[in-house]
């Protein structure tokens, strides 16, 4: 019996040991790059924690194109090409407003084609239908990027939007609806008895989902509209290519990715690193927020929807 509880404390101890070393190995580079955020000058890119003399909010203040005060660094960098758009609006504001834009849109869209095929696969029956299920799973395997070349130039030769917000948003909305197998999954375990009782009354399949299973399906809604909002949000790929090289037209990912990019250029690298990192942590904000407030309908929505399939 001693034998046993000693085998099972040893198992344990093991086992949480190897997930606190996993925990702090995850954690570690989001610890670094929130504590580099706070470094003053370009020598504290790459030390893990800047100076107490150099800590300060001269980053965060010159994303919001606030001057910092004591600080000729944020004057000096705003002075420059990457500091402020044509029409003074601080570079990063700028990128994070264009981003938002695209990912709001690409939300709406997403979210609705993706509830609309779900429901669809969910409750009719028609032929084909297994087929398109499965051919839907075999696409899922290849990655979207592998089609970068053409969708630029159907963007380009077809319908002349190869540098417009547009184009990346009927890219990311396009096929959208291939996402629909955990929204179906919630949707099967909603009684089809609701829908019989409410077509004997007359309402029809379009008021049947809106005003019936939308409502009893917030749990997968909120899951769908996050899941929407993050692809375009954080998306680098897609955005380089389709967005033309206008600075201030950049996502936010464009311009981070340009800001930490020791590739880039050397002086821009070491100047704007720390400013990469405060911009990096602002980005995670919204999502968090939205992750915490939302938590527990995204965990009933993702449990409910892999319940069938």
């Amino acid at each position: 019996m001693k034998s046993l509880k000693a085998s099972k404390i040893l198992s344990l101890t093991i086992v949480y040991v190897i997930l606190i070393v996993c925990c702090v190995c995850w954690i570690l580079p989001f610890v670094w790059l929130f504590l580099q955020s706070f470094g003053a000058s370009a020598g504290d890119a790459g030390r893990f924690v800047p100076t107490l003399e150099t800590m300060s909010f001269r980053n965060y203040a010159f994303l919001f194109g606030i001057e910092y005060p004591g600080s000729s660094l944020n004057a000096e960098l705003t002075s420059t090409e990457w500091g402020v758009t044509a029409s003074g609006i601080p570079m990063y504001l700028a990128w994070f407003l264009n981003t938002f834009i695209v990912a709001t849109i690409c939300c709406i869209i997403n979210t609705l084609f993706v509830l609309m095929v779900a429901y669809s696969m969910s409750r009719f029956r028609f032929k084909g239908r297994t087929i398109l299920m499965k051919l839907n799973l075999i696409l899922g395997m290849f990655p979207g990027f592998l089609s970068m070349i053409i969708m630029y130039l159907v963007m380009k030769e077809i319908f002349h939007l190869d540098g417009t917000y547009w184009a990346l948003v009927f890219i990311y909305s396009a096929g959208s609806g291939m996402g629909f197998f955990i929204s179906k999954g919630f949707f099967d375990t909603i009684s089809r008895s609701i829908d019989e009782a409410a077509m004997i009354d007359g309402a029809s399949r379009a008021r049947i989902f809106w005003d019936i299973i939308l409502p009893l399906s917030k749990p997968i809604i909120v899951y769908t509209i996050l899941t929407a909002f993050m692809g375009p949000w954080s998306d680098y790929i897609t955005s380089s290519y389709i967005i033309g090289p206008q600075r201030e037209n950049w996502t936010v990912a464009i311009g981070l990715y340009q800001w930490g990019n020791s590739k880039t250029n050397d002086t821009t690298y070491l100047t704007f690193y720390t400013c990469y990192a405060a911009g990096s942590v602002l980005i995670s904000v919204p999502l968090a927020a939205l992750f915490i407030a939302t938590q527990r309908y995204y965990v009933a929505g993702v449990t409910g929807g892999a319940v069938k399939g």
